[in-house]
């Protein structure tokens, strides 16, 4: 699997790509294919205030429920609400209509930490050994 390289990436297996302020998020294929066919999505509602890193939803499968991880600190703008009726377009799509969430980033800095796509592929190579 090759990532999009126009994305940035987090440890808990979020992607952002962002434009302009706002940043769009999702969970990697590499997520997806861990968690198996999805069921079931809670996504937050728009006007939330997140912190980097803080929980804001969750993503059930047929095998576990997980809790997804802003990657950045912002305010989330846009809901992708068609997911909540078509979860299994996460197993599909997970890069392209299975966004989650639109956020406007409270602060650039917050990307520093996420990684590239390179990155990103070695981390999973490394924490799938």
């Amino acid at each position: 699997m090759s990532y999009p390289q126009d994305c940035r990436y987090s440890k808990d297996h979020e992607w952002i790509r962002v434009e302009g302020d706002q940043g769009t998020v999702g969970i990697t294929d590499h997520a997806q294919k861990q968690l198996g066919d999805v069921v079931f999505l809670e996504l937050p509602e728009v006007g939330r205030t997140l912190s980097a890193n803080e929980v804001f939803g969750t993503v059930e499968s047929v095998k576990a429920v997980s809790e997804l991880f802003s990657p950045v600190a912002g305010d989330v703008v846009k809901v992708n609400a068609d997911l909540t009726k078509a979860p299994e377009k996460v197993n599909v799509d997970p890069h392209g209509e299975a966004w989650m969430i639109v956020v406007k980033l409270k602060d650039p800095k917050d990307l520093g930490g996420l990684m590239d796509a390179a990155a990103y592929e070695a981390y999973v190579a490394s924490e799938s050994k």
